[in-house]
């Protein structure tokens, strides 16, 4: 199945950068907080950027259907016979946008057969994209700036301490087990999927994702993975994650890597565990 060619990633990258600089006009003055029926908070930018990311991804692949958090969601008697759709996050990090702590996304992931194939993760705040293809590559925008981005390889511990990156409010009880059983390691903190992005751009080594998740949340950050040659694995079987496979959006725990290691398998394995 054809992907999208270059006319079609550049309209998407130039529409979700237009879609940005909107989303920070409402950033950057007061606006009203709604809270949705899970407690999760709503913004006036999530309606605002929901809206302007379907009409352009209806503009670049009319007849693809659209996945959105914040639209009423296809049942999966429909969604079952999707070979090929687009899903997003209009705002990833919401709270983090009420708490304008920066680290929010605006996430664009076409899935096909279950595998994220292109993704865009825009962080407008922090004025940073990265957006991947399979079989085209991964890059990093940032400072007008662009260039190629890959995943590490998982280095010796005894000569380079390995980067695990985590949540600052989710799962910390894990997280902390996984960490323990580790090898000398440092560790980063980051908000909603820039953490992925961290992964695929070789900033961070390992993201053991130990709380819920839903599958807008990862999708977009999951295809910058895999184009910069990084995997994402369910928690407890180190098979790659899929999408739209069954009723609920919910994602399984998973990590992400760039290859395996028994040390961080063993940790790993022991952490779920205790969940």
């Amino acid at each position: 199945m054809q992907t999208l060619d270059e006319q079609q990633r550049q309209r998407l990258l130039h529409g979700v950068d237009e879609i940005g600089h909107q989303v920070m006009d409402v950033y950057r003055r007061d606006f009203d907080v709604e809270t949705k029926a899970d407690n999760s908070p709503l913004t006036e930018a999530d309606l605002l950027a929901n809206r302007l990311l379907t009409a352009l991804l209806q503009e670049v692949l009319p007849d693809t259907p659209v996945l959105s958090e914040e639209a009423k969601q296809a049942s999966y008697d429909v969604r079952r016979h999707w070979t090929r759709y687009w899903l997003i996050d209009p705002i990833d990090g919401t709270k983090e946008f009420v708490k304008r702590s920066d680290e929010f996304t605006i996430n664009v992931a076409l899935i096909e057969n279950g595998v994220p194939v292109f993704g865009i993760v825009q962080a407008p705040a922090l004025q940073q994209t990265w957006w991947g293809q399979s079989g085209v590559g991964a890059f990093k925008r940032s400072g007008g700036e662009s260039h190629d981005i890959q995943a590490r390889v998982l280095p010796s511990p005894e000569q380079t301490r390995w980067k695990i990156v985590g949540s600052r409010s989710h799962g910390a009880a894990a997280f902390e087990a996984f960490c323990r059983e580790l090898p000398s390691h440092e560790r980063v903190s980051m908000g909603s999927s820039l953490k992925l992005c961290l992964v695929a751009e070789g900033v961070a080594d390992l993201y053991p994702r130990l709380a819920p998740t839903c599958e807008w949340d990862t999708a977009a950050a999951h295809g910058v993975v895999l184009a910069a040659g990084g995997d994402v694995l369910d928690a407890r079987t180190l098979e790659p994650l899929r999408y739209n496979r069954k009723e609920s959006l919910k994602n399984p725990f998973f990590i992400v890597c760039k290859g395996s290691d028994e040390r961080w398998v063993k940790a790993l394995k022991n952490a779920v565990s205790l969940i």
